[in-house]
């Protein structure tokens, strides 16, 4: 990995970082305090709009940054094969420097072998024309030495003229590379330049992004505010209520009969509710509706509390952390919740806070996916437990069979 690549994955693990404290620490903070029964309660429909069109205009601005990190990614590997090709290029105008310094050398090794082939000729009075004519017996003689002379003459000057023709051919050759290293290193520098002016738009999308990040974080937190001020008033309105009511009964009794009372206080409706919960939480699972996309962990947190088994907050992530401790199928019962904490299947909000959803039996699972599906286990294992794997166990440690 490159340098710059390096850069951009840490900066990416920053920003998903910084987006899981955003999403889970502020919403998870407030949505642990909600009472357990405040599953009316809702935000403004003002503040919803506007959390919703801020969602929308965030998962743009991150969309758009996905695509400048992989335009980036892919000029990058297209630069490194320009340099790649570079050295290359460069290797062959070395070989071809050498081939040439080689012929040079023969070159200069054969005009000095003819040189002092001369010099000794005519220190020695050795064969000229005028020495053949001298020395030749007869005419026949005189031609026969003479096309000797002009054969050794011309072989030399062959082998002259062979190293010069190598030599200007590799020379052709060696301004051929130069020229195509000088066109590859210019695509080198257009490379780079586009990588910097990328890299600078990839910082202006990321400001414009922490930005809507923050916003989402006022808008979110404002939700929970409403969410929790409206659960505590209906708490409020609640207990009212149920002081009324005992106030009634107080009054419409007397002393003795106050065992009555006694006895629908004890434990007989808690041992019914009991040994139903499992099948409360199955029925629970199909009457619950979607709060809407990416908020599986919220639909787990209404089922329990539609089925009368408590309220337990968090996220996919947490939940899994906290409560799924087996991938043992035989451990599975009906009732546990089943969820992974990180996977790829879709986007970035599975890869920062996993998915969540309850064994319904059957070999079933059922989950909010944007609506509330139902996949066999083999199929939710499959599609959500390629990265951190699926486990189970029973939500807030309580044991439902």
């Amino acid at each position: 990995m490159s340098p710059n690549s390096d850069s951009i994955f840490t900066q990416e693990l920053s920003r998903r970082t910084a987006l899981k404290a955003l999403f889970g620490a502020a919403s998870a903070a407030v949505l642990f305090g909600l009472p357990a029964r405040a599953h009316a309660a809702e935000a403004s429909q003002e503040t919803t709009d506007k959390l919703s069109a801020a969602q929308a205009q965030l998962d743009e601005v991150q969309a758009q940054l996905d695509s400048i990190a992989n335009e980036y990614a892919a000029l990058a590997s297209k630069n490194a094969q320009t340099l790649n090709d570079i050295e290359g290029v460069q290797g062959q105008i070395d070989d071809t420097q050498e081939q040439i310094d080689t012929k040079k050398s023969e070159l200069k090794k054969k005009r000095n072998e003819l040189s002092d082939r001369v010099a000794a000729s005519y220190k020695s009075g050795g064969t000229n024309i005028l020495s053949l004519l001298l020395a030749s017996g007869s005419f026949e003689e005189l031609v026969a030495n003479a096309h000797y002379v002009e054969k050794i003459n011309k072989s030399d000057r062959d082998a002259i003229e062979d190293i010069q023709t190598i030599q200007k051919e590799l020379d052709t050759q060696k301004s051929e590379l130069e020229s195509q290293k000088a066109d590859l290193e210019k695509l080198k520098d257009q490379q780079t330049a586009q990588m910097q002016d990328m890299q600078a738009k990839q910082q202006e999308v990321q400001t414009v992004l922490n930005g809507l990040s923050d916003d989402v974080k006022e808008l979110m937190a404002q939700r929970d505010s409403e969410i929790l001020a409206a659960a505590q008033a209906e708490e409020a309105a609640k207990k009212a209520a149920a002081a009324a009511v005992a106030a009634n009964k107080n009054n419409s009794y007397s002393g003795g009969s106050s065992s009555g009372g006694g006895s629908y206080a004890g434990g007989t409706p808690q041992q019914n509710a009991g040994s139903g919960k499992q099948q409360a939480v199955v029925n629970a699972c199909y009457s619950t509706p979607s709060p809407g996309q990416n908020w599986c962990a919220a639909w787990v947190s209404n089922v329990f509390r539609n089925a009368g088994v408590g309220y337990f907050g968090g996220n996919a992530c947490d939940m899994f952390n906290a409560w799924c401790y087996s991938s043992d199928r035989s451990a599975l019962q009906v009732g546990m919740i089943v969820a992974d904490s990180s996977h790829s299947g879709t986007g970035m909000p599975g890869l920062i806070y996993g998915h969540v959803g309850i064994y319904v039996g059957g070999g079933i699972v059922m989950s909010n996916e944007g609506a509330i599906t139902s996949r066999s286990l083999d199929s939710f294992i499959g599609f959500y437990g390629t990265g951190s794997g699926v486990r189970w166990g029973w939500l807030g440690g309580i044991a439902l069979s």
